[in-house]
């Protein structure tokens, strides 16, 4: 709700006993060699018409910068036609985070395309070099989002295992 109070958050967790679907990868890093990785999801619904890609994304919170038949297209499109949404992000980003136009776009292009980039080299660590479950990325993303230090007071969960799926269990609701 703090997105709707001009980004004062309360610490609520709307998600603390929802549960979410989640995706783990887990493989050495040996078997990527010294390639760059890009990963990025899609979520289809079966409709009448068949099954139809309702949203994507790699990185989370992105469509907040879009609204109507723009949102619409970003969540049914592909990262590999980003490019025309920079306008739209970087308009939205002067208007929320006091950017300038120049500013906004640069930041728009480090967020488009909306994939999730992994160096095998390097430690992973969000937004720069792939996500690991304790990165808080509703933080930084509305920090960037906001142009300033951004909290919704909530922090990473804990509970994950400390093994393979990473996940806790299933909340009972």
């Amino acid at each position: 709700m703090g997105n709707f109070n001009q980004m004062q958050f309360t610490g609520d967790d709307f998600f603390k006993n929802k549960n979410v679907c989640s995706i783990v990868l887990e493989l050495p890093n040996s078997e990527l060699r010294s390639n760059e990785v890009g990963i990025w999801a899609r979520t289809v619904d079966k409709t009448g018409e068949g099954w139809v890609q309702a949203d994507r994304g790699a990185r989370p919170l992105q469509a907040v910068f879009l609204v109507g038949e723009e949102r619409e297209a970003y969540l049914g499109g592909e990262p590999a036609n980003d490019d025309r949404f920079i306008g739209v992000f970087a308009h939205e980003l002067e208007h929320t985070g006091g950017y300038t136009p120049e500013e906004a776009k640069a930041v728009a292009r480090k967020l488009l395309p909306d994939i999730l980039s992994y160096h095998p080299r390097e430690p992973a660590r969000f937004p720069n070099n792939g996500r690991t479950l304790t990165d808080d990325v509703v933080d930084l993303f509305f920090s960037i989002y906001a142009n300033r230090n951004v909290t919704d007071k909530v922090g990473p969960h804990g509970d994950l295992l400390n093994e393979f799926p990473y996940l806790g269990s299933p909340h009972n609701v």
